[in-house]
């Protein structure tokens, strides 16, 4: 296809907007975390945490189709993360406090999201970027899963092994990205 019958995306949004329908849907995502975990702490065998789950999962999906049609933002690339990570962590506290997920795994994980969140800022304040690479991508895939599996009502309990499985795939992916990340900053840094 030449340029000429291919249309051209125009971004509706700059990157200093805030108020854009991207943005809303990361609020959106951050305000249910917490939602989601009194719902599953009040009823730790119900579909409801499962579906609301299902939901918000979904809709990080929604929020980046968003994203590149509209245009990303500064604020986006802040809120989309940040709503991935406090999705993520809130509901495996719940699952740990249920006695459904390890500790260890979580706080593996959690380590290596703090360690790579203050050094991606001390780059991104030095003008230079890290975007995401494949094995952070299938970090948070199988982290979502994980979470997923351990929602329905009465698997992992059955079937821990089962989550405790992707618990530690999703482990390793953290620390193999969170690697891949300092390795990328060393080498736009020199």
């Amino acid at each position: 296809m030449d340029s000429m019958s291919s249309p051209q995306r125009v971004a509706v949004y700059g990157p200093s907007a805030l108020a854009t329908p991207a943005n809303a849907v990361s609020v959106v995502r951050l305000l249910l975390a917490p939602v989601i975990v009194v719902v599953l702490l009040g009823a730790p065998d119900g579909w409801v945490p499962l579906a609301l789950w299902a939901g918000v999962a979904l809709s990080d999906k929604v929020d980046g189709v968003l994203a590149r049609r509209q245009g990303v933002t500064r604020a986006g690339a802040f809120l989309d993360p940040l709503a991935d990570k406090v999705l993520v962590f809130s509901v495996l506290g719940a699952l740990w406090l249920l006695h459904r997920v390890p500790a260890l795994p979580i706080v593996i994980m959690g380590t290596r999201e703090i360690a790579v969140s203050v050094y991606r800022t001390q780059v991104l304040a030095g003008g230079q970027s890290l975007p995401a690479r494949l094995p952070g991508k299938l970090k948070m895939l199988v982290q979502v899963i994980a979470v997923g599996v351990a929602l329905v009502p009465g698997f992992a309990l059955h079937d821990e092994s089962v989550v405790t499985t992707l618990l530690w795939g999703a482990t390793v992916l953290a620390v193999v990205s969170g690697v891949q990340y300092f390795v990328d900053a060393r080498s736009i840094q020199s």
